[in-house]
């Protein structure tokens, strides 16, 4: 199988296994006990806390490990659902994540939650940032650092410092930065998440950094772990593979970015060429190295889906969190796609280990699959 879901999860990655082993054979202890193994076990998850830290250039006490993005963003807006003043208010991006967007009208209320708009190319402008801070008077603004559809990257550093100057929070889910572009600076959000199986780790793993290292509205209730901000057993092993890996994930984008980023773009291009009103999403914008988004022009996203999937390729119709919906792309909609549009959208996201033959191939089997869908014919592999 060739496999272009990475946006969706990642496979293990060989530095994660192999810490993941050494911390489960010498560290499995409780850190929490007071023996001394169990002690050394509590000193390693704190040094695995400095080297994240270290990484995103963020005081260590600021960070939370979870089990994943989700969690951590539910986190944060159910910490702001009983800290903030009855009728304050929220702002997201108007391409946020399930997981951002579901968790503050969830602990919120709809009513309590604004939407900045995007441009054209899916991102989101200083002075639209800059219309809902004057209008809406937000306590906390949310846009996520790279875009997990269409792979858009947001200017999250200039919408952090025109926060900043206002005085108002901001929270970045950079679950699809991480891994891709290099994570240093990212700290310097007020809250900040990622989730360890989209760039190698395992899944079940993540983080939450937060604004204030004295804050405490845990999620869970229960022990004192994590400094009594989220209870229970910590998952050591898992931690150090989720720090291995993006170390590992940050070395190998820096060598291939470039190389990928040429592929997609080849490949694209030959698209385009071939199956005329075939459109690229956010293809002006900076973008992930390994991100592509497509309107197809004919034929719906399920049957494209189905017929790769035999041919042995695995793509997507967009997030994972809405696959087999069709017409549930989050950008789409935020760019006042047509519902015909909606039906005909692909998502294909490459990893460290796709080659420009994976690229080409990709290209071969969607012109392929073309052909079958235009003449009615069989999927490939399979009879009448």
């Amino acid at each position: 199988m060739r496999y272009f879901d990475h946006n969706a999860t990642t496979p293990l990655a060989q530095a994660a296994r192999s810490a993941w082993l050494e911390a489960a054979d010498r560290h499995w202890h409780n850190p929490s006990s007071l023996y001394r193994e169990a002690g050394l076990a509590s000193q390693a998850l704190e040094r695995a806390r400095e080297n994240l830290a270290d990484l995103l250039e963020a005081e260590p006490e600021r960070l939370i490990f979870t089990s994943g993005a989700t969690e951590s963003n539910n986190t944060v807006f159910a910490g702001l659902a009983r800290c903030l003043a009855p009728d304050a208010v929220v702002a997201l991006s108007a391409i946020e994540h399930p997981s951002v967007r579901e968790a503050a009208i969830a602990w919120l209320g709809r009513g309590r939650v604004r939407f900045i708009p995007v441009d054209g190319e899916g991102l989101v402008r200083p002075a639209a940032l800059e219309t809902c801070l004057r209008e809406h008077q937000p306590a906390l603004v949310s846009v996520m650092a790279a875009n997990n559809e269409c792979g858009a990257l947001q200017p999250w550093p200039e919408l952090l410092q025109i926060c900043r100057a206002r005085g108002v929070r901001f929270h970045c889910d950079a679950a699809q930065w991480l891994g891709k572009l290099p994570s240093a600076g990212l700290g310097k959000c007020d809250y900040l998440t990622g989730s360890a199986h989209k760039f190698g780790g395992p899944k079940g793993m993540g983080f939450l950094l937060v604004a204030d290292a004295a804050e405490r509205f845990p999620l869970l209730h229960g022990g004192p772990q994590e400094a009594g901000r989220r209870a229970g057993t910590e998952n050591y092993p898992a931690v150090a593979a989720m720090i291995a890996a993006l170390h590992d994930a940050e070395r190998l984008s820096s060598k291939i970015a470039k190389d990928q980023t040429n592929w997609r773009d080849a490949s694209a291009a030959r698209l385009q060429r071939a199956l005329p009103g075939l459109r690229v999403i956010s293809a002006s914008a900076p973008r992930l190295w390994n991100t592509l988004l497509v309107v197809m022009p004919r034929h719906s996203s399920l049957k494209w889906l189905t017929r790769l999937s035999w041919r042995g390729f695995a793509v997507s119709t967009g997030s994972a969190c809405s696959s087999g919906r069709e017409g549930s792309s989050v950008v789409l909609h935020a760019l006042g796609a047509e519902p015909d549009e909606l039906r005909r959208v692909l998502r294909f996201s490459g990893g460290w280990q796709t080659t420009e033959e994976d690229w080409q191939a990709l290209a071969d089997a969607l012109l392929a699959t073309a052909g079958e869908l235009d003449n009615g014919a069989s999927p490939a592999g399979t009879t009448a």
